[in-house]
């Protein structure tokens, strides 16, 4: 169960292919040895409608992976380096690239058809 966030200055989704970063995303993460299956992982942008950062250009995109907890600290960055080189690939111009990861403690409830 990864969960990828991406939280982007507004505006980045007429500049920038957002679908195919998060096709590649989903892909490699559905690929990597310590995701249970595709059907775990879920990618997503979602645009600020108003933002302000100290560096120029005024542009962002913030990923927050989402995860179960029980991953080892080398899997955790592993998981995190490949946000981060798909976001510089897919976003070279943006003025600010970030990556956090969170834990997704119990209760996580979900429901698929």
């Amino acid at each position: 169960m990864p969960h990828i966030v991406i939280e982007h200055s507004a505006g980045l989704q007429d500049s920038h292919d957002l679908q195919a970063l998060c096709d590649r995303l989903w892909q490699r993460f559905a690929d990597h040895p310590s995701v249970n299956g595709p059907d775990t992982v879920r990618t997503r942008t979602i645009a600020a409608t108003a933002s302000r950062i100290g560096v120029e250009p005024q542009t962002f995109a913030h990923a927050t992976l989402l995860l179960i907890p029980g991953r080892d600290k080398a899997t955790r960055a592993d998981l995190a380096r490949i946000i981060m080189d798909e976001m510089q690939a897919h976003l070279s111009d943006v003025g600010s690239l970030t990556v956090r990861l969170t834990d997704l403690n119990p209760p996580y409830l979900k429901r698929m058809l």
